[in-house]
């Protein structure tokens, strides 16, 4: 009876500190173990013991950060909560960047500020071998300054897949049989901005900052980046084992496709594939669907 109740208690001190070890590294990221300021370190302040950030906007300056590290292929999302009230003219991104001047790969958020009562727009847009242009905006069908809404971007060799919430918004295939280019040969960093923009961000420039209103906030949390890190084995970037890699990520399952086909339906407001302005011949990519 007394062995037993060692072992009981034994297995019991084993589990808590099994427990306490899965507390310690399972704890969320803190911003200052994968980003550094890029620009206006004054302008970016560390809150909730650096597990969340807060970006401002005033006269002076905007901001941003980056990854201290670059991938190549995986995922990486973050929980933003978008500047509040009369946000006109202001710009608050999120991207990928492989920080390569004349054939850059780019994956891009741009959160476009609104006047009180309009919806918030995103734009998303993909930079492949230094082409981009490729430019769609949806409205959001929720208010993204009240509360926190999670953002995403997955990148495999399959696809890109943009996300809120983990509702798909935007999917660019892999085309390249078809002689479309698609970004996998370049690693590419994460970055986030906040900035005036007023001669474009709100319907086209037509609403300017009202910088009585300044300065203006924006939040993040939950800084999440799994993917495979360059300079790391070679075989990284390649392995058919990755998650992100796997069967369940190389297409929208049908759940998905049905909320992709929901949010075109209903908040696109703009499809570079139907402006005919600029593109009287449809852009190759956009005659494949999902």
């Amino acid at each position: 009876m007394a062995t037993l109740k060692y072992m009981n208690y034994a297995n019991l001190s084993l589990l808590i500190f099994l427990s306490f070890l899965l507390w310690a590294t399972a704890r969320p990221a803190t911003f200052l173990q994968d980003f550094r300021i890029t620009w206006s370190d004054s302008h970016i302040r560390q809150i909730e013991g650096g597990r969340a950030i807060q970006l401002v906007l005033d006269q002076n300056s905007g901001c941003g950060f980056a990854s201290k590290n670059q991938y190549l292929f995986g995922v990486v999302s973050m929980k933003i909560k978008l500047i509040p009230g009369d946000s006109a003219g202001t710009v608050t991104a999120f991207y990928m960047n492989s920080d390569t001047d004349n054939v850059r790969d780019e994956l891009d958020f741009e959160f476009l500020g609104n006047r009180s009562g309009q919806p918030y727009t995103i734009q998303t847009n993909v930079y492949a071998h230094g082409k981009g242009d490729r430019e769609q905006r949806i409205n959001l069908w929720f208010d993204p300054a009240a509360e926190y809404h999670t953002y995403s971007i997955l990148w495999n060799h399959h696809h890109v897949v943009f996300s809120v919430d983990q509702v798909p918004i935007r999917v660019y295939k892999n085309n390249e049989a078809r002689g479309i280019p698609f970004p996998k040969f370049q690693p590419m960093g994460v970055y986030s901005t906040l900035w005036e923009a007023d001669d474009w961000a709100t319907r086209g420039g037509l609403e300017k900052i009202d910088w009585s209103k300044a300065p203006f906030y924006a939040y993040y949390k939950d800084f999440d980046i799994e993917g495979c890190q360059v300079p790391g084995p070679a075989s990284c970037a390649s392995n058919p084992h990755n998650w992100w890699e796997g069967a369940a990520y190389q297409q929208l399952n049908a759940i998905q496709a049905r909320r992709y086909r929901w949010v075109r339906m209903n908040h696109m407001i703009y499809d570079y594939c139907t402006d005919k302005s600029r593109y009287p011949v449809t852009p190759p990519e956009c005659m494949y669907g999902i």
